[in-house]
């Protein structure tokens, strides 16, 4: 059977686009990936994921790439769209373009959901064609498969690209985006109004509605 591994990447930053990625690979396509390394995104360094990236793309049978940018995240969470609907929309997306319904395949996605069995079920209403589908939904699955980790790699690899825009934009300080770094705290309390209009930020974030504040208050004083 055929498996098809699905991840994300960018979830929860302030800047920058929500990304996901997936794949399609057999037993033998696994078997090649094991011997590169492919393993989860995150422990792996930039230069190996692009260098896995490469590989991946070349060595899948499909893969396929979608992508929500700052602000189309927060136009969905202001029409009532919250953000795990948002990612089943995106994963649905991949699925109905990778599967051409003529060949079973046991879909695995990293479920970014606290409740798998509720967003399982919130996924499967988007997708067109189950007939063909085995659909599992696991926490950790970027680690566990590695047709999930092979989708994490393309994933994180094009949202390191649309920050490096940015910062060809804005300068390094912009940093990885999420709220936890140093360098985007900084960037965030400085710019966070003057740059509001330019669809960097997430500006339902709660990070960016609190720098935007502390901005206003210490205006006044």
């Amino acid at each position: 059977m055929l498996k098809m591994g699905i991840d994300d990447a960018g979830r929860g930053p302030v800047m920058g686009p929500m990304v996901l990625a997936g794949c399609i690979v057999d037993e033998e396509i696994e078997k090649e990936f094991r011997k590169l390394g492919v393993k989860d995104s995150k422990d792996l360094t930039q230069k190996r994921r692009e260098f896995l990236e490469e590989k991946i793309k070349g060595l899948s049978k499909k893969f396929e790439v979608v992508m929500s940018t700052s602000d189309e995240i927060d136009s969905s969470l202001e029409s009532g769209t919250n953000l795990n609907e948002l990612e089943a929309i995106m994963t649905a997306k991949i699925i109905n373009k990778l599967n051409k319904g003529d060949q079973k395949i046991k879909v695995i996605v990293d479920c970014p959901s606290v409740s798998i069995l509720k967003w399982t079920d919130t996924l499967k209403t988007k997708i067109k064609n189950l007939s063909n589908l085995e659909v599992v939904c696991e926490h950790k699955a970027d680690v566990n498969h590695i047709s999930v980790s092979a989708g994490s790699i393309l994933a994180k690899c094009v949202r390191e690209r649309e920050m490096h825009k940015l910062k060809e934009i804005y300068g390094n300080g912009v940093g990885s985006g999420y709220p936890s770094d140093p360098s985007t705290c900084k960037f965030l309390e400085k710019n966070a109004i003057e740059f509001k209009d330019k669809g960097i930020f997430r500006k339902s974030w709660s990070s960016w509605k609190r720098a935007c504040a502390n901005l206003k208050q210490n205006k006044l004083f």
